[in-house]
């Protein structure tokens, strides 16, 4: 396989976002909820303080331009209180007092300057990678994109041809749907197109706000979880066929595997108000059986020298303190410790979806990995799929 990473480029939401604003904001609007009592050691559960946005809480929780008339219009609301015999001083004072409701965000509200920000993160994301590869975007022969949050058409590929002036046969993939494991799968069909072509210089870029899962109007215990995890963050790398001064990472092999019947667990559903992320309790433990089910192919692959090898570091994406939790109760016993340090690290500051394992690299190599480590690198997405890699830090 032998595909090169360079080290990525992070750009996090540069809106700072406090568990302690969020905890009040939800308090505030539901008083009375089954888990308002629960609230503080939910939140402290989550082992996350802040986390950074691409727009403010202010955005996510303003209400919408229009009143509580705008679905159904002044005018049929005035003929409807004439009929039952209101005044026309009647109506017109219920007319204004309805107007005056506010209403929540539509889907257009609220995606609109999150879409705006995520290209504008992206573009960001990708010059960089480009200044860290020691490339220009004359040198990229295919851009591969992934922006589940916020889909769009044309999308973030089209978007960042036009940004960043890619000639015109740059070959352009996008997908909007690869969710949380964005980073490793991007990695693998990048991995795969440079074995094709050495020569070819593939461009990553994963950019999600992922704030725009923040629904108000959402009082489930589920809903108040989703609005405790999610960062926004962009990022982007530079993946070559063939070895070069900046690359940090090997990549030798590629795992892929989906779970039957799990499609439900975890899942966006587009509603009046936006996008809704619905999470299934049920959820972590089919995430463990893709974990196991990776153990095993690094126990096939390394057969021949199952008591002296061991991955030196683990970049996996942290959906949750309980998937990292049980990736350390299930490894041998002969394997070091620390392992997973640098993905506990990511997630104090927020899930980050697709852009997670990028970021956890990242962190890896502003820390000094040592050359000759073993790395494996590991996500898990609705569906429920996972891919991981197997490589070797330069």
């Amino acid at each position: 396989m032998a595909a090169y990473l360079c080290p990525p480029a992070v750009i996090h939401g540069e809106h700072a976002v406090e568990t302690s604003q969020i905890v009040a904001e939800v308090r505030d609007r539901y008083p009375h909820a089954a888990w308002a009592p629960r609230i503080d050691g939910i939140a402290a559960g989550t082992g996350i303080e802040t986390r950074g946005w691409m727009l403010p809480l202010e955005t996510a929780v303003a209400p919408g331009d229009g009143g509580g008339l705008r679905d159904v219009g002044t005018g049929p609301a005035q003929a409807a209180l004439a009929r039952d015999g209101f005044t026309q001083q009647d109506v017109d004072r219920v007319i204004a007092a309805l107007e005056a409701i506010p209403g929540p965000q539509t889907v257009q509200e609220r995606t609109a300057p999150a879409w705006e920000a995520v290209q504008s993160y992206g573009e960001r994301a990708a010059r960089g990678a480009l200044q860290i590869a020691g490339l220009d975007v004359a040198d990229i022969d295919c851009l591969i994109t992934s922006n589940t949050t916020t889909p769009a058409l044309p999308g973030l590929d089209i978007a960042l041809a036009n940004k960043l002036s890619l000639r015109g046969d740059v070959m352009l993939l996008p997908a909007t749907q690869w969710a949380c494991i964005a980073g490793t799968r991007s990695l693998a069909l990048a991995a795969d197109l440079v074995a094709a072509d050495p020569d070819r210089v593939v461009l990553v870029v994963i950019a999600e706000a992922l704030s725009t899962t923040y629904q108000p109007a959402d009082d489930t215990l589920e809903s108040l979880i989703v609005r405790l995890l999610f960062a926004d963050t962009a990022v982007a790398a530079v993946v070559t066929g063939r070895p070069r001064r900046e690359s940090v990472l090997r990549l030798d092999a590629a795992w892929h595997h989906t779970l039957p019947g799990t499609q439900d667990l975890h899942r966006l559903e587009t509603r009046s108000d936006g996008t809704h992320f619905v999470m299934d309790r049920r959820g972590p433990r089919a995430v463990q059986e893709t974990v196991a089910a990776m153990w095993e192919w690094l126990r096939v692959r390394y057969q021949d020298h199952p008591d002296s090898w061991h991955p030196d570091v683990l970049l996996a994406h942290p959906g949750g303190t309980r998937v990292l939790e049980y990736m350390e109760q299930t490894m041998p016993d002969t394997w070091p410790s620390g392992l997973l340090d640098h993905s506990r690290d990511s997630y104090t500051t927020g899930n980050r979806g697709g852009a997670a394992v990028f970021d956890i690299t990242r962190r890896a190599y502003d820390a000094g990995q040592k050359s000759g480590s073993r790395a494996v690198l590991y996500a898990a997405a609705p569906g429920l799929t996972a891919t991981a890699l197997e490589g070797e830090w330069l």
